[in-house]
């Protein structure tokens, strides 16, 4: 009988394609979703000035909606001619969609929920309050203003 040789059997090895394909997955996963996040806050919009105020701290754990508020009037009617147009993730929210988009974001924040605005200084505070009485109604109290400090530029 003979008697078998492991030395000439080659090593077991691993198989890191898949290893590798999920790696590939994920950076292209985290790469689209941060290009998305920073696309929401540089849409181009004419911030108003404050003369007092403190920067935002940002927290990983705090969840954060951002609104913005544009100055231009939407071409369906959306905006009830006083202008404006409400955007939320880049689609444009009436007054009833909004809340609803902030109570979901609410229930299902891990920890507290910001809603920050985002607001061009042409439009009138009756197109902004509807979305801080929104924020109230769906249970959001940390609401904040995104506004130019003293020195920035418009």
């Amino acid at each position: 009988m003979r008697i078998p040789n492991n030395r000439s059997r080659g090593s077991v090895g691993f198989n890191m394609t898949p290893m590798i394909d999920i790696v590939f997955l994920l950076i292209i996963f985290f790469l689209v979703s941060s290009h998305l996040a920073r696309q929401e806050t540089q849409l181009e919009l004419d911030l108003p000035a404050a003369a007092s105020g403190r920067r935002a701290e940002d927290d990983d754990r705090t969840r954060r909606v951002i609104v913005n508020v544009l100055a231009q009037p939407g071409s369906t009617g959306e905006n009830n001619g006083n202008g404006g147009r409400i955007m939320v993730g880049g689609r444009v929210l009436g007054e009833n969609e909004l809340q609803k988009v902030i109570e979901f974001e609410r229930r299902h924040a891990d920890g507290p929920l910001e809603v920050r605005i985002r607001s061009d200084r042409q439009v009138p505070y009756g197109r902004v309050e509807p979305i801080m009485v929104a924020c109230a109604k769906a249970g959001v109290w940390n609401v904040t203003f995104a506004v130019l400090g003293r020195g920035e530029g418009r």
